[in-house]
């Protein structure tokens, strides 16, 4: 089996990546390294820097021939989509299209889509099931959904097996903390470097899901349900206010965040109800916020004690 993975360099890609070697499944990565790190890139993957709009894929396509498809890659910046809704349609809708085409060309057996919970928009009712209303209220969220729509369209005219799986908020090592980052992320850097973090409002909540369980959900969906769409999620709501909160205590330090008000455009409350992956994916989230948290901190300390310079007389 090979699996091609667009933004196979990124966050969630490099965990994917890493937990199909461990499978001893062939990986091809596409990443055209705007956020990705080349140096993290194991070796025994095969890996072009390349955009996913560029016409030039379908060599890639033709050398290696995938069996499946994981398209990872996007522009994930809602500012960005905002400032210029083209370049987001050309990355998030230009890209999927070209990427679907030659999977059609090459005879791909199935396409696998990282779409996400901002399609929904503001939630009508908890938890948001797959058959919510959607109503995007960013550039970026519209890309998301257009592209499922592109997907879907796709199958049935070209008899094109997929998978869309819509993510909650994706946390874990290795998350950028500049730019559009995730919360927690954010959040740890803040404390690490003795920065009073900042919360704008704190009463709106999230649902956290560990990076790792992702992995694993985009794992089963290279075998289960096909030409569906699923949450992936903890189907748990957390409050940002307490998520700082039990971060601080697990760190044992005494910042004071600083509370800005709300965001305009900032949904008040998200969780994904995630019966659908658990019946038919066979996926099953194995950390808790706790743990995932635990494990992020651990870890995030370790590097930063490696990456420290060395005194003179240390081993």
């Amino acid at each position: 089996m090979k699996v091609l993975i667009t933004g196979g360099a990124g966050f969630i890609g490099l965990h994917f990546v890493e937990k199909l070697l461990k499978e001893k499944i062939d990986v091809v990565i596409i990443d055209n390294l705007s956020s990705g790190i080349k140096e993290r890139i194991p070796k025994s993957a095969a890996f072009y820097k390349a955009n996913i709009e560029d016409l030039t894929i379908e060599n890639i396509f033709a050398i290696e021939k995938p069996d499946y498809v994981v398209h990872l890659a996007a522009q994930v910046s809602v500012p960005v989509s905002m400032k210029n809704p083209l370049a987001d349609c050309l990355a998030n809708i230009a890209g999927t299209v070209n990427l679907l085409q030659n999977c059609v060309k090459y005879n791909v057996k199935k396409f696998i889509f990282a779409s996400s919970a901002a399609v929904y928009g503001e939630p009508a009712y908890l938890p948001i099931d797959e058959d919510h209303p959607q109503h995007p209220i960013s550039f970026y969220s519209l890309s998301k959904q257009t592209s499922e729509q592109y997907i879907k369209l796709y199958t049935k005219h070209f008899g094109l097996n997929h998978s869309i799986l819509r993510f909650a908020n994706v946390y874990g090592l290795g998350q950028n903390s500049h730019g559009e980052a995730g919360v927690i992320s954010i959040f740890l850097h803040s404390i690490f470097e003795q920065i009073p973090p900042i919360i704008y409002g704190g009463e709106q909540t999230r649902d956290f899901v560990y990076v790792k369980d992702v992995a694993d959900g985009v794992y089963c969906a290279l075998h289960n349900g096909s030409n569906h769409t699923f949450n992936i999620s903890t189907n748990t709501e957390t409050k940002i206010n307490e998520l700082l909160t039990l971060m601080v205590k697990k760190v044992n330090t005494n910042l004071t965040p600083v509370i800005k008000p709300q965001r305009i455009g900032d949904i008040a409350q998200s969780r994904l109800d995630n019966t659908k992956a658990l019946t038919e994916l066979h996926w099953v989230p194995r950390y808790s916020l706790d743990r995932g948290l635990q494990e992020t901190i651990d870890i995030y300390q370790q590097e930063l004690i490696k990456a420290r310079p060395k005194k003179n007389g240390d081993g």
